[in-house]
């Protein structure tokens, strides 16, 4: 079996959105990836690059068009929940002090934690948790 140059042009292109797609998973080269797949099945209905261009673009467009609700849907999902987010608003105790912008240690339900606040909290003082980043808490007085 031997490739003509258009099919192997629109198979390259094929197969390289396919790896973008892959290496990125944002929804970039999909379209692209559909569109050269319909303009290499052009190619065994014709010979021009005009038409297989234009379908390359029609079918891309289309495929933008079609797939932008869903991914708008995906780029916007609300985080899931953890157990660890239900901590939020709760009460700790400085177990080391904390300095702004120098981690200190807090203590939540028999738990350490490395935190972080805005302001000097000394050790023994009691604070809310504002907000968790991993293992690390953010917290007021």
């Amino acid at each position: 079996m031997t490739f003509t140059t258009a099919q192997f042009v629109w198979l390259l292109l094929l197969i390289a959105s396919i790896v973008l797609e892959a290496a990125t998973v944002n929804l970039v080269g999909i379209w692209f990836a559909i569109g050269a797949g319909a303009a290499l099945i052009t190619t065994a209905f014709t010979g021009s690059w005009t038409v297989q261009f234009i379908v390359f673009g029609v079918v891309s467009a289309v495929a933008v068009i079609a797939t932008k609700p869903l991914a708008q849907k995906l780029r916007h999902r609300r985080p899931v929940p953890t157990n660890a987010d239900l901590n939020v608003g709760r009460k700790a105790r400085v177990i080391a002090a904390i300095q702004p912008g120098a981690a200190g240690r807090v203590r939540l339900d028999g738990v350490d934690w490395q935190a972080y606040s805005g302001e000097a909290l000394e050790e023994g003082a009691l604070c809310e948790v504002l907000d968790i980043d991993g293992a690390t808490l953010l917290v007021k007085r």
